[in-house]
């Protein structure tokens, strides 16, 4: 990517204070792509081998459901970073994510990220404290979201 995207990364909350050849090096590993409405970027089960920067539209993480519809459980928007699948064994997306309306994204692979973070430990700790924060958050609205839709009676 051109050295305009290290200065949006340099700028974006989520990336804000890793070094410049950080971002440099996440820059490199990025490449823009633009899905379709209702397009799946990733489904439970598959393989995880990419975070992204939504630039615009949509996403709906979804639960699937052996039967019925499947669960929304968060909606991603413009300037949020989604995925952490790909930095945890064993690399397996947990829910499907789906295009609400035409959305561009930034693709990072995550496979020469976590190379990254083996040979520089500094940056491997920037890189985990973004994510293990990411995750928190993530897990806390689907937990909430499972629970204010399963409320079976006694259920405390």
């Amino acid at each position: 990517m051109p050295a305009p995207f290290v200065d949006t990364l340099s700028d974006h909350d989520f990336f804000k204070g890793l070094e410049r050849s950080h971002l440099e090096f996440l820059a490199q590993c990025a490449q823009e792509r633009e899905l379709a409405q209702n397009e799946l970027l990733f489904r439970h089960g598959d393989a995880a081998k990419n975070f992204y920067l939504l630039r615009s539209g949509q996403i709906v993480l979804e639960v699937p459901a052996i039967s019925g519809p499947t669960l929304e459980v968060q909606h991603i928007g413009a300037e949020q970073i989604l995925g952490w699948s790909w930095l945890i064994p064993p690399y397996r997306w947990g829910f499907n994510a789906r295009a609400l309306e035409p959305v561009t994204l930034w693709e990072f692979d995550g496979a020469a990220v976590i190379r990254r973070c083996e040979e520089d430990s500094a940056f491997g700790y920037a890189i985990l404290k973004r994510f293990s924060a990411l995750m928190s958050e993530r897990l806390e609205v689907a937990r909430q979201r499972m629970i204010d839709h399963w409320n079976p009676p006694g259920f405390a």
